[in-house]
């Protein structure tokens, strides 16, 4: 797989806040019905003061978000680049930033296939993108039913989660559907645990039945942990303390504690959401905080610790590694966070290994509540892309 290719990523330091929602609900996945009506917003700020001009190009890519063989013309109208007009500065903050968002499809740019799509967003003049947002438009053929059980193999059944789901193609033409279909089967919206590659395991009259595939096993985890950063005074949920430091406000949250067992709470599955005390004009007087995380545990060898959730894009990169405290034994990272409620854990990664690893810091249970969504493309004889054709998520609540 292309690296990069299929993540919502902000390549460069001072763009943060970088997000994706189809028809302005926060809480959907980032896929867009192919019909007229529908659309998706792209948000991001940049922490540079001034006003930058940004252009934005679209990509259209196939089932495993590689660039697909079409021309430009042949999945969108208008010019190849485009500039992003909607910005507004931060009002009355003492991070100063501005605020840019980008709609599809707009007037100047209609998207006419199904598919996967990456936007990358240049400084004008630049060659080197810094960010890039990624999203899918479906054309639905396939029905997807999805459900999830904890009766997985004998040696992973108390900490792990088995994904069955059924497809049926029943009234779409396909000429070889045990081959010819792609799946993309995601855990929290993670690419880092993904799976592709996999085949039915029973075939019935217009159905594929993909069940106790060990591939679909995954790591339960544990829920997320939550706080809130709603004042700039006065202390919210989980945290310990506020105060302002010449030039920026600091939230301490309370430490966290290696966790051994299964700690049911009412998550958003990672998710983090944008307001303020008063809940008005969130995308401009939303000020920033830097918020201090700590994780009281034994140092890990082999690897290391990262702050994860959609509040890092879902990826382990250098910005959210922890630094490790000897003194006080625990480890230790301060983040520049938009005022907001959020949902974060903390992932264990190994030295030259891709995957996370939730059991070292936060357990892995099976009665942890999980999202799960299946992706189904479908590229039909002398078709030069994969259409995006079934789709579905599910809420796994498993106490």
């Amino acid at each position: 797989m292309a690296g990069f290719a299929q993540e919502n990523i902000c390549f460069s330091p001072h763009i943060k806040t970088l997000q994706v929602k189809v028809d302005g609900d926060r809480d959907a996945p980032s896929v867009m019905l192919l019909s007229r009506g529908h659309h998706v917003d792209i948000s991001f700020d940049d922490l540079q003061p001034n006003y930058q001009r940004y252009t934005y190009t679209i990509t259209h890519c196939n089932a495993t978000w590689a660039q697909s063989d079409l021309l430009t013309s042949e999945y969108m109208t208008g010019f190849e680049t485009g500039y992003i007009k909607d910005y507004e500065p931060a009002i009355g903050t003492e991070m100063k930033y501005c605020h840019y968002s980008l709609t599809l499809p707009n007037t100047d740019t209609q998207l006419l296939v199904s598919g996967n799509y990456r936007v990358n967003i240049y400084e004008d003049g630049e060659d080197e993108p810094v960010a890039q947002a990624c999203f899918s438009i479906i054309e639905p053929h396939v029905g997807v039913e999805i459900d999830v059980t904890t009766n997985t193999d004998f040696d992973t059944y108390e900490s792990h989660q088995q994904l069955n789901f059924t497809i049926n193609y029943s009234g779409y033409q396909i000429s070889n559907p045990v081959n010819d279909f792609k799946y993309i089967v995601r855990q929290n919206r993670r690419w880092d645990n993904h799976v592709e590659d996999i085949r039915p395991t029973l075939m019935q009259v217009n159905k594929l039945i993909f069940n106790h595939n060990r591939s679909l096993i995954f790591t339960a985890g544990n829920e997320y942990r939550r706080f809130e950063i709603l004042d700039e005074y006065v202390p919210t949920m989980r945290v310990e303390h506020m105060e302002y430091a010449d030039p920026y406000y600091h939230a301490t949250l309370y430490a966290d504690k290696q966790r051994i067992n299964y700690l049911y709470d009412e998550d958003q599955n990672g998710r983090y959401y944008v307001h303020n005390d008063e809940n008005i004009a969130n995308d401009t007087e939303s000020d920033y905080f830097f918020t201090h995380f700590t994780l009281q545990m034994p140092q890990l060898a082999g690897g290391e610790v990262y702050l994860f959730g959609d509040l890092t894009n879902n990826r382990m990169e250098e910005a959210y590694k922890m630094d490790y405290n000897l003194l006080d034994h625990q480890y230790e990272i301060a983040v520049p966070l938009k005022q907001g409620t959020y949902n974060y854990i903390y992932m264990y990664k190994r030295e030259d290994e891709e995957v996370g690893l939730t059991r070292p810091c936060e357990g892995d249970f099976y009665q942890t509540e999980n999202e799960y969504e299946v992706y189904v493309y479908h590229r039909p004889f002398g078709l030069k892309y994969d259409k995006l054709v079934g789709f579905q998520k599910i809420n796994y609540k498993g106490h």
